[in-house]
């Protein structure tokens, strides 16, 4: 439960718990996708991670409550989770954990009426709850019930995950985007500033009085042209780093880094603005719907247009700070690489590595909180390399180029042939001609096979300069061959017929036998030729001669040679 993965829900609280299975201390209930309200005791430990109401009417929350409670087919959740739901607490974001077990089917214990499970804090049980999940709440007589209050909940929820985004990236503001466009932070934080200040006096006296709507209802015009202005800017980064190839879009992510962490960050306090305004929107027309139909169906529709908004607003700012983060990570991880052309007035390496490393600490908080960063590689089972050489440097840049679950598989160090003709590298029966080149033709090539892709680079450009070869999905694979080449040597190959090249790789001599067979192994699960691509060779096959018939069909004057024609062929 709450936020982090260490204070999950269990489905089977464990034996000598001194929790008292009979109380129900706390109880949630899920009232929106991920969303619940929680009533009764809140233990201490997770009372930092609970969610204030907000802007949402007092009425509102005791019609949630009173429906909530009547919730069930027995008396006894009613009677027994009574007491609980008479005492209303806030809002609560259900963990990835505990959305799973929902998802999962409800696999907590069902006790009075609802699921039970043990809280735990950092690896304790802190306290007893009672889950109510979304299912039960979702019915159709009670969305119609509180399904305005539902919305008021959803708008106080949008405006709390974009505040503690904002919140989090207050070190940006301090330590990098106060040295440029200062006319445009200024005018953007007064702006911030103003909402913020309204939003707060609201919450204060439990509504949005007139005097105080006024304050701000004039400035709907500006809050939305600054939205506008960084969503654009945003998109651009965004489309600008999917166009470029891998060389292009480092030197954009380096060249702009200073304006693209502005961006990101102006974009986020805009949303907070606008999510702010539009959330006291909802508020006057809550409470202008108890009277006006129209008002009530209008709060419904700025809560799902502000989370429409915000949703793809957030998934612009995830990709492109996700983008310069792992940049400045993969930066920071080289050990061969002291410069970083951020300005490109920055001719001091020692001045742009410390750039790099202020912004980089400016910008991981935010990052983190947009998107979780992926745990340490570790060396997989497969590992084809000499055993004095040390994987370590590899892992940490490595991590960094993998995507969300993908797996790495395999490592492999062998040479990969360049110079040479690439089939006859493999079909040729010259072998005396493939190991005269092979020196001259080699390049120490780092192989990384994950269950998605296969990556090669370079050994010492991917040290260097985090600089990958080829990216190749492993549906593309259509063979592999591992052999031993015929000259004195004696080295061990890997052949990789791809859909669009043939790959040969060399292995030292002191590399284990049995991980390169390995490597090959997990290559060759992949073996498989699409049916689109066997129909289309089909078709090579018999177009020459569909195309004849269709000559003959038509008639064949027109193909027989002229005099002077049959008399050359017949000189031939």
């Amino acid at each position: 439960m709450g936020n982090t993965a260490d204070s999950p829900i269990s489905d089977d609280p464990p034996p000598n718990s001194d929790i008292d299975s009979t109380r129900a201390s706390t109880v949630l209930a899920e009232v929106l996708p991920g969303v619940a309200v929680v009533f009764g005791e809140v233990p201490a430990e997770l009372k930092l991670d609970l969610i204030d109401f907000g802007l949402v009417p007092a009425a509102d929350r005791m019609q949630i409550s009173t429906v909530l409670a009547s919730i069930g087919n027995t008396a006894t959740v009613a009677g027994n989770l009574g007491n609980a739901f008479a005492s209303v607490q806030g809002l609560y974001r259900i963990s990835d954990a505990t959305q799973a077990l929902l998802k999962a089917g409800g696999s907590l214990a069902v006790k009075d009426g609802a699921n039970l499970g043990a809280v735990f804090v950092n690896g304790k049980i802190a306290a007893q709850a009672r889950l109510i999940p979304l299912n039960a709440v979702s019915a159709a007589q009670t969305v119609a019930a509180i399904g305005p209050a539902l919305a008021m909940v959803a708008l106080q929820m949008q405006l709390s995950e974009v505040t503690g985004l904002v919140r989090t990236n207050i070190a940006l503001t301090s330590q990098v985007l106060t040295t440029i466009r200062h006319g445009q932070w200024a005018e953007l934080t007064a702006l911030v500033a103003t909402v913020d200040h309204v939003v707060d006096q609201a919450r204060e006296v439990g509504s949005v009085p007139t005097s105080l709507w006024d304050t701000v209802a004039g400035k709907r015009a500006d809050l939305r042209k600054q939205l506008d202005l960084y969503r654009l800017n945003v998109g651009d980064h965004v489309r600008q780093i999917h166009r470029l190839d891998t060389h292009a879009r480092r030197e954009y992510l380096e060249t702009n880094a200073e304006a693209i962490l502005f961006d990101a960050n102006a974009l986020l306090s805009s949303l907070k603005a606008w999510t702010g305004y539009q959330a006291l929107h909802a508020a006057r027309a809550r409470a202008a719907g108890l009277e006006d139909a129209g008002e009530a169906r209008l709060v419904d529709a700025i809560a799902h247009d502000t989370r429409t908004e915000l949703d793809s607003a957030l998934a612009e700012t995830t990709s492109l700070v996700a983008s310069l983060t792992r940049e400045l990570r993969i930066i920071a991880e080289l050990p061969g690489r002291d410069t970083l052309p951020l300005t490109g007035k920055r001719k001091d390496s020692k001045a742009a590595r410390q750039t790099s490393a202020r912004l980089l600490e400016a910008l991981e908080p935010l990052a983190d909180a947009l998107h979780p960063p992926a745990p340490p590689l570790e060396a997989p089972g497969v590992a084809c390399a000499p055993r004095s050489l040390v994987l370590e440097p590899y892992l940490r840049i490595l991590r960094w180029f993998l995507e969300d679950g993908e797996t790495l598989r395999v490592l492999g160090f062998p040479d990969q042939l360049d110079a040479l003709d690439p089939v006859s590298a493999i079909f040729s029966g010259a072998k005396e001609k493939l190991a005269a080149a092979m020196d001259k033709a080699a390049a120490k090539t780092l192989v990384a096979v994950t269950d998605r892709r296969v990556i090669t680079a370079k050994t010492n450009a991917f040290l260097e300069q985090g600089e990958i070869r080829q990216d190749i999905p492993i549906d593309r694979v259509r063979y592999v061959r591992a052999t031993t080449t015929q000259d004195k040597s004696g080295r061990l190959a890997i052949d990789l017929i791809t859909r669009d090249e043939n790959i040969r790789w060399l292995f030292q001599a002191d590399i284990d036998n049995t991980q390169v067979d390995a490597l090959a192994a997990v290559l060759a699960e992949s073996m498989t030729i699409p049916d689109v691509e066997r129909d289309e060779l089909q078709r090579r096959r018999y177009a020459p001669i569909e195309a004849g018939k269709k000559g003959e069909s038509t008639g064949t004057r027109s193909m027989e040679p002229t005099g002077s024609e049959a008399m050359t062929c017949d000189a031939e």
